[in-house]
């Protein structure tokens, strides 16, 4: 089922500080919320970098990054140290936001019963409505950077 057209879900989770962060507190931003299955992970890594090299070009553009993972705060603390990464990162440990977003992903990394999200990018207007999203086939799929730029 497509987001696009139709309000975000709304979410509050924990940031890198352990304080809740709602995305409806973003409202009058663009919002990118970009789901990734695990910190440290090559492709994720990649993923967060390549948004940090491109957050002046989306703050000129009233944008703002939510990086989301399964993950909990603390690795998501040292995976924003280890990168430079000065975006927000929640986390996303009941998989609620994913759930809500259709992004889960079963048996990642060929681990039976282990449960993360997909990646996947949603673009969010001014108001929270759901303006361009990509969902990979598969964890390791990228999404298309100079797309998610022109959704913005």
């Amino acid at each position: 089922m497509s987001l696009v057209g139709k309000p975000a879900p709304d979410f509050t989770l924990i940031n890198t500080g352990k304080k809740p962060v709602a995305l409806s507190s973003l409202r009058g931003k663009k919002v990118i919320v970009a789901f990734y299955p695990a910190a440290f992970s090559g492709i994720c890594d990649k993923e967060m970098c390549i948004f940090q090299d491109r957050l002046a070009a989306l703050n000129d553009a009233n944008a703002t990054v939510l990086g989301i993972s399964p993950d909990s705060p603390f690795a998501n603390a040292k995976f924003a140290e280890t990168h430079g990464l000065s975006f927000e990162l929640l986390s996303d440990l009941h998989l609620d936001a994913a759930r809500a977003y259709g992004v889960l992903f079963e048996n990642f990394a060929f681990v039976e019963g282990y449960t993360a999200c997909n990646r996947a990018v949603f673009v969010l207007d001014e108001s929270g409505v759901v303006t361009w999203a990509w969902a990979g086939e598969h964890p390791g799929m990228e999404p298309d950077y100079d797309a998610v730029m022109a959704a913005v």
